[in-house]
């Protein structure tokens, strides 16, 4: 579960503290640097709202738990969390290489028409998506305690990784190029999103909720566990101890999806989730880029404060 949680973590604070930062560094750049205190006031806010959303879904799901329902939403969860994973991974793919001229565009509109509420509302949603999905994601790798999730290592060390990218991004000491930075995460995440997916339909089975055909294609137990009680009940029952530890079976299990008894359907469906994913990226077709002339925001900016000064006068 550190594993997710640091991956998840360090994707969700990355992509807001770089859209942050780029609005932030354009203000700067600019010679507006008045209006970086309404863009921290946004995404001071979005974190409070998302640490709401947290609450709230944790009474929600106690709630479900309090009337015998826990396994379903779990179920759902997982389910609606491998698609999110999935499409924010290729949202970012797509979006990119745009992102800063985009980002920068809506500043400039706001600037020039003094709109300090939009500025404030664009950060505030920048970040408020980012925490709604953490809250998400970390529900599904956590079985719907999201606290839990936030007290072990993988966040704390997945915010600092994030935070430390992002400075040395700013600063120019990393010189990557964000799309390239961001298909890279994106595998481990459309990994992650995959195990959910297969996990999802496993509980499905457990609960008979669909069936099997097969439910064992094949046992791996005595060479890789996924989990220590599997280990123990292993050595108990055969006498000697499998090949490798249940604490390895655990971090590939949270990571890829392992499983060490999967059912002929989940199997269809591991592979079957990688092959759609396989054909949606190398069917993506690559955006025409166009040349587009960026005009002198900063003399429009000067001009509309002297028009302004004059008007005042």
């Amino acid at each position: 579960m550190e594993i997710q949680a640091l991956l998840i973590m360090f994707r969700e604070v990355l992509e807001a503290l770089l859209i942050i930062g780029i609005i932030t560094t354009y203000m700067k750049r600019m010679g507006q640097c008045q209006y970086n205190k309404f863009v921290w006031l946004g995404a001071g806010l979005a974190v409070v709202a998302s640490i709401g959303v947290a609450m709230l879904f944790q009474v929600v799901f106690t709630g479900f738990a309090a009337m015998g329902s826990e396994i379903y939403l779990k179920i759902s969860i997982m389910l609606i969390s491998a698609v999110l994973l999935t499409q924010m991974v290729f949202w970012m793919a797509s979006h990119s290489r745009n992102l800063k001229g985009k980002t920068e565009g809506k500043m400039t509109e706001y600037i020039t028409t003094g709109n300090v509420i939009g500025m404030v509302i664009h950060s505030f949603l920048v970040v408020l998506r980012e925490g709604v999905e953490t809250v998400f994601f970390f529900a599904a790798i956590t079985g719907g305690d999201i606290g839990k999730g936030f007290e072990g290592w993988g966040a704390i060390t997945g915010v600092l990784i994030a935070s430390a990218v992002s400075y040395f991004f700013f600063k120019g000491t990393m010189r990557i190029p964000l799309k390239s930075f961001f298909k890279i995460t994106g595998i481990f995440i459309v990994l992650i999103a995959g195990g959910l997916f297969v996990q999802g339909i496993s509980m499905m089975q457990d609960i008979k909720l669909i069936g099997s055909v097969m439910p064992h294609v094949y046992d791996l137990t005595w060479f890789l566990p996924e989990h220590p009680i599997d280990y123990a009940h292993y050595v108990r029952d055969q006498g000697v101890a499998p090949l490798l530890s249940g604490d390895i079976g655990i971090f590939f299990k949270a990571l890829f999806g392992y499983s060490s008894m999967p059912s002929i359907e989940e199997i269809i469906a591991y592979v079957g989730y990688f092959t759609v994913i396989y054909l949606l990226v190398n069917h993506q077709k690559e955006p025409v880029k166009a040349e587009v002339k960026e005009p002198n925001n900063k003399a429009v900016f000067k001009a509309t404060n002297e028009m302004n000064e004059s008007a005042v006068k």
